[in-house]
């Protein structure tokens, strides 16, 4: 499978990175070069919280899963593993951080972080409370639990190193509009024009990187919008024939990262030990889904697994569907709205290029 950027190339930049990466893990004698993993996001980095809540966006059902580990759902909405799990794989991560409101999210397993992301959650609180996920605000909330929880596990001084030193990943967004923004009237009566609501939205932004900065983060890569209009929930929900990406959606998404990133850029004039990065995820994936049969993939307008007709159920894999794709690794999409695993390694290969500094 190719890698955005340069086929063997990139490979081989990766695998030197790689390789780098663990060699300065062996120098510090640890298995990662980041203490731990702290995930901050929607359903793109949910490895489990919504299991817990009583949502309609879950996946702890079948076919979900099942090409992760065990080939059993855990509540990722892949048919493997995210991209954040690729990512963690990568940096020498031996375990991945535990979902906040798992049974697993205790005593040693905190060491290596935490994962605080809730399918349908968005920077908007109301966007996470109209579809009964965890809001950003709550989130924030479970981070500050999480701290006093680690300070008993690891103990005052240790438990300050790995706040300090940890890689933060915060990711959402696409939910404020394919949730929200563009099904809510109301919404679009306040904020005429989805730039306007895409400043709204940076300001959120701003003031999380603020309040987590205040809480000891110092490393956050930053995951923004994808093409939301090549996805085929976008394509479905517009009424568009299934050909071709919308450009308007589109468009809104490149705005909206336009503004994260020069949030981002005035958050790191202003809070001067912070190391940010906002990773650009757009043109990979664009390219990917435009391009597919350059990456590997035979079809990138539809997902593997058969989906509903209405509601939550319209985006999500109906268990009660026959017709899972026999190879989800040649399929972009798992369901209307989410990356396969094949997709999203790539994604996090793209990722760790773009996100050295952060190290």
């Amino acid at each position: 499978m190719a890698i955005w950027g340069g086929g063997a190339a990139a490979a081989a930049v990766v695998l030197s990175l790689a390789l780098q990466l663990a060699a300065m893990a062996d120098a510090q004698e640890t298995a990662s070069i980041f203490p731990a993993m702290i995930l901050f996001g929607d359903s793109s980095v949910d490895s489990g919280n919504n299991n817990y809540l009583p949502t309609a966006f879950k996946a702890n059902y079948p076919p979900y899963g099942k090409d992760f580990i065990g080939h059993q759902p855990t509540g990722r909405f892949c048919n493997g593993k995210l991209t954040s799990d690729i990512t963690a794989d990568i940096l020498g991560f031996k375990t991945y951080p535990p979902a906040y409101l798992s049974p697993q999210a205790k005593g040693k397993n905190l060491l290596v972080g935490a994962n605080f992301g809730s399918a349908a959650a968005g920077y908007d609180d109301t966007t996470a409370l109209i579809n009964h996920a965890i809001p950003l605000s709550q989130q924030l909330e479970y981070y500050k639990e999480y701290k006093v929880k680690l300070a008993k596990v690891a103990g005052t001084k240790k438990a300050a190193a790995i706040i300090k030193d940890a890689l933060y990943i915060v990711g959402f967004g696409t939910a404020d509009f394919l949730q929200n923004y563009y099904v809510n009237h109301t919404l679009k009566k306040l904020y005429t024009t989805p730039d306007q609501y895409s400043t709204h939205l940076a300001t959120f932004f701003s003031s999380f990187i603020k309040d987590l900065y205040g809480l000891g983060a110092r490393r956050i890569g930053v995951v923004p919008l994808p093409p939301l209009g090549c996805f085929p929930e976008t394509i479905a929900l517009f009424r568009f024939p299934k050909h071709g990406c919308i450009h308007m959606a589109n468009k809104d998404a490149e705005g909206f990262n336009n503004k994260i990133n020069t949030t981002a850029i005035t958050l790191q004039k202003q809070l001067l030990a912070l190391k940010i990065v906002v990773f650009d995820i757009f043109k990979p994936l664009h390219h990917v889904i435009t391009s597919p049969s350059d990456y590997g993939f035979a079809e990138a307008g539809k997902g593997c697994c058969k989906t509903g007709k209405t509601g939550p159920a319209s985006i999500l894999c109906d268990p009660k569907s026959i017709g899972t794709c026999r190879n989800a690794s040649e399929y972009v999409f798992w369901d209307n709205i989410h990356l396969s695993q094949a997709a999203n390694q790539i994604l996090a290969e793209s990722i760790l290029l773009q996100g050295t500094s952060l190290i």
